[in-house]
């Protein structure tokens, strides 16, 4: 258990923190559902449209350091694949 000050300040910015985190981890999962829904649905325009909204989320988690830098680009780029792919 914390005794100083300063970890009982420490506990409460890693619990804030945390609670940030989870927001936006789970705000971007939403968009990549959206974009798997649209691409399961097999409607090209809608998951494009999806997709377009999904990729600043993702990148924005990133940048925030809720995810790697290069697990946002693979997703990213997984899902662009498999837009793409419906096309064909």
């Amino acid at each position: 258990m914390a005794n100083t000050p300063s970890a009982k300040k420490a506990i409460r910015k890693i619990a804030a923190r945390t609670e940030v985190n989870k927001d936006r981890r789970s705000r971007m999962r939403t968009f990549i559902r959206k974009v798997e829904e649209a691409i399961a649905s097999g409607n090209k325009e809608a998951a494009a449209a999806a997709l377009k909204t999904a990729q600043p989320e993702i990148m924005r988690a990133a940048q925030k350091g809720v995810i790697h830098k290069n697990t946002a680009s693979r997703k990213v780029s997984r899902l662009a694949s498999r837009v793409k792919a419906l096309g064909a």
